[in-house]
């Protein structure tokens, strides 16, 4: 590999070696500047900010031996988001991640009709150095009404290291959650998502919608209920709950993916009762894991189950 000069106006150069040559120039350049991201680069590239031989090229084209990028970084075009004075269950936070045991009712970060008073904007009150990492160090989510832990990335390291354990599926997401009816067996739902055809709001199996696959452990089986522990090889949008749904066994209390059907006639009035307490979807991330960016070691967390969840396992561990 052979690097360019830093440029006067503090662009950066790098010339196509042998071993990048026939690449993408979004992964060439993810290999040929270790210190950015491949999504920053990838908007950088979109915005015009690295050129191929004076060439402006979108990152799906490929480059080739001898080749000279030259990179003109800057701030990676999205909204800006405040630091608001907010309450952040921080569970473990150093240089490089934050680990959070999010709450029941709150949002991770500003969007279509949330536009602050978000996880977000009490992280960057507490943290502010994340306003310099790639969505505020936000590389996975859990719904508004799933409780339970997400990894936050602090540093450039930590967000290229996240996004590829995600991408590569190696980081540990377990979650517990209870879904309606018997389940007889453990399992797989590998169904793509997407959204819903006709009800933009919410999500679906779709033969167009992306790559999803879940697997489902029984932990417990009850009259009209099964409690389950889930891992996740991808990231959709509502995933377990749109497959737990598809598979004819939708997440008790959940309000849009049938959650709250009416139980069948046999089912214990407890549980009855239970479900009509139950304000969200019985869903949470109780367990994560990880590769720590700085010492390459197996790092995890748990978080106990929030009062309304335990709650609910009282109730099915009577019946």
């Amino acid at each position: 590999m052979i690097w360019g000069s830093l440029l006067d106006d503090a662009g950066l150069e790098a010339i196509i070696p042998p071993d990048l040559s026939g690449q993408r120039v979004d992964a060439a350049a993810a290999a040929l500047f270790p210190d950015f991201s491949r999504s920053r680069l990838t908007a950088w590239i979109r915005d015009g900010r690295m050129t191929v031989d004076g060439e402006v090229l979108k990152p799906k084209l490929k480059v080739f031996q001898g080749q000279r990028l030259a990179l003109q970084p800057g701030e990676q075009a999205e909204t800006r988001w405040i630091a608001q004075d907010i309450p952040v269950p921080v569970l473990y936070a150093d240089d490089d991640i934050i680990i959070v045991d999010k709450g029941i009712g709150q949002v991770v970060h500003p969007g279509a009709g949330n536009p602050d008073g978000t996880l977000v904007n009490g992280l960057l009150h507490q943290f502010p150095d994340l306003e310099t990492i790639p969505r505020c160090g936000i590389v996975h989510r859990i719904d508004k009404d799933t409780s339970g832990l997400l990894a936050i990335a602090r540093s450039e390291r930590a967000h290229k290291s996240l996004t590829a354990q995600l991408q590569d599926r190696s980081m540990g997401r377990e979650y517990w959650c209870v879904a309606l009816g018997e389940i007889r067996f453990s399992g797989q739902v590998d169904a793509p998502i997407g959204r819903h055809p006709s009800q933009r709001t919410r999500m679906a199996v779709v033969g167009s919608g992306r790559e999803a696959l879940t697997h489902y452990q029984i932990a417990n089986r009850f009259p009209a209920a099964t409690e389950l522990l889930v891992t996740l090889a991808t990231g959709r949008t509502h995933q377990i709950r749109v497959h737990m749904a598809h598979i004819g066994h939708p997440l008790l209390g959940d309000p849009v993916y049938g959650g709250n059907r009416p139980l069948p006639s046999t089912a214990p009035p407890e549980l009855k009762a239970a479900q009509q307490r139950l304000n969200r979807q019985a869903l949470h991330a109780q367990r994560l894991s990880l590769i720590h960016p700085a010492d390459q070691q197996l790092w995890s967390w748990e978080s106990e189950l929030p009062a309304d969840l335990a709650e609910l396992q009282q109730v099915l561990q009577t019946l």
